[in-house]
């Protein structure tokens, strides 16, 4: 079934849980109108100047693509800032290469799509923060405590005998 959503009946709402500087705005026509995406999710989001979008990160598992509607925004990316306007698609391949984040440095709002695939699950790396978000389960763990695969592990008998007990 093809669903289609106007441009008229956009009603762009903050993210819950966001912090000062990165209250972006999302667009909730798509979930009113039922339309839950399996692979391929999307939102229109809006940037307010002085937010950014979210905090620099890059996924493990996922592409993503924004094409901005309206306004303009700094893009952060390894490579550096860049400035993004009306018109401008910018595809984010996965791994450490499509690290990205928006900033809205202007005195306008900023409107994007932003597409994305998903597989059932992702992980998305916070450089700046050293952090590890496991999506969908939520957690978020601080990449520099990795530990090796057998840590704690050294007492397996000892568990295996409770257990038999």
């Amino acid at each position: 079934m093809a669903v289609i959503i106007k441009e008229t009946e956009r009603e762009f709402q903050e993210n819950p849980g966001k912090i000062d500087k990165f209250r972006i705005l999302t667009d909730t026509t798509r979930s009113r109108k039922g339309v839950n995406p399996e692979y391929l999710n999307f939102d229109v989001r809006l940037l307010n100047p002085g937010q950014y979008c979210t905090a620099y990160h890059f996924h493990r598992y996922a592409e993503e693509l924004f094409m901005i509607l309206s306004g303009k925004a700094m893009l952060r990316t390894p490579k550096g800032l860049q400035e993004v306007e009306s018109g401008d698609i910018i595809f984010f391949e996965k791994g450490p290469d499509g690290a990205h984040q928006l900033y809205n440095h202007t005195d306008e709002p900023c409107s994007y799509l932003d597409i994305r695939t998903y597989i059932g699950h992702d992980v998305c790396e916070y450089p700046d923060s050293d952090k590890i978000y496991v999506v969908p389960g939520g957690e978020i763990l601080r990449k520099s405590d990795t530990l090796p695969y057998f840590d704690g592990e050294e007492k397996v008998e000892e568990k295996w005998k409770e257990l038999r007990l």
